[in-house]
């Protein structure tokens, strides 16, 4: 069973509008997450849009695809992954001085696609360990967008 929330927060001292930028360019993903190697979206940026990713572990690497299922400028975008139905987003909010982002992953009542619950168990070392790298990837991520956001 897989957890039902995981998440990560972090202020930083930008603008919304220059968080938003970072987040929404889905080709600089592989910058902030240690484990998306390449996210391309297949339209514009909205809801119902596809994208294709790849994602690399160690020595492993593996494609999925998405649904971006919300896209909000400068409050919220978010994304199904079709191969396991986990849903993720980024939630944005202003704050005093900047901006607060959420970085979110669902599944939904704890539940993955089996031949994903199979693969995270098989190959990925459990879902324990799996679910903890992908906490510690969610912080790497809001913290390297808060540096390159804080440059500009």
């Amino acid at each position: 069973m897989a957890a039902p929330l995981l998440q990560a927060q972090i202020d930083i001292d930008a603008p919304v509008a220059t968080v938003w930028n970072l987040i929404s360019d889905f080709n600089r993903m592989p910058e902030w997450s240690p484990q998306c190697r390449r996210m391309k979206a297949r339209g514009p940026l909205r809801a119902g849009t596809k994208t294709i990713n790849l994602n690399r572990r160690g020595m492993l690497f593996w494609p999925t695809t998405s649904v971006l299922t919300e896209v909000t400028p400068e409050k919220k975008l978010a994304f199904v992954v079709n191969e396991n139905g986990t849903e993720w987003s980024y939630e944005l909010e202003p704050t005093a001085t900047g901006t607060r982002v959420t970085e979110t992953r669902r599944a939904a009542n704890g539940v993955v696609k089996p031949i994903s619950a199979f693969l995270t168990r098989t190959v990925l070392g459990g879902m324990d360990v799996f679910e903890h790298e992908l906490v510690d990837g969610m912080n790497a991520s809001l913290s390297r967008i808060k540096a390159a956001a804080e440059r500009r």
